[in-house]
């Protein structure tokens, strides 16, 4: 019997380049196989995570457009309120005066939902920076 001769395998080599242009991270990865190259590109974009424009939180003041009363006339415009609960997606808002839906109907709780990137909502611009709005005892 003939002693069969010995193969050299080769292991795959990989090479990973990455490029980092303007805070995208891009990752190539090329496979060699029997001396040919076959690239198998991942494109993986990583971006800085969402984050709120207006970070609300329970007890802030705000501003939202929407149809309330003012001196016993229903007006569509901006009043003041307070955030009185925050989710994910969505803000809740409570009013001293009656507010309104867009079809007419007035909300009994006077509290109003918003979505979180919505243009109907914004900080209020306080008229003292150094007033607490409760007293400590």
């Amino acid at each position: 019997m003939t002693a069969k001769p010995k193969i050299n395998v080769k292991p795959k080599a990989k090479a990973k380049v990455k490029v980092k242009p303007s805070g995208i991270q891009h990752t190539a990865t090329v496979l060699r196989r029997n001396g040919k190259s076959h690239a198998k590109i991942n494109l993986f974009t990583y971006m800085k995570a969402p984050g709120n424009e207006n970070a609300f939180l329970v007890g802030d003041s705000v501003e939202v457009y929407c149809d309330h009363e003012k001196n016993n006339d229903r007006v569509r415009g901006w009043i003041k309120g307070i955030v009185v609960q925050v989710d994910n997606k969505m803000v809740a808002v409570q009013f001293r005066s009656n507010v309104f839906l867009t079809d007419g109907w007035m909300v009994p709780d006077r509290i109003l939902w918003y979505p979180v990137h919505s243009e109907h909502i914004r900080a209020a611009a306080s008229k003292k920076a150094g007033r607490k709005a409760i007293p400590e005892y």
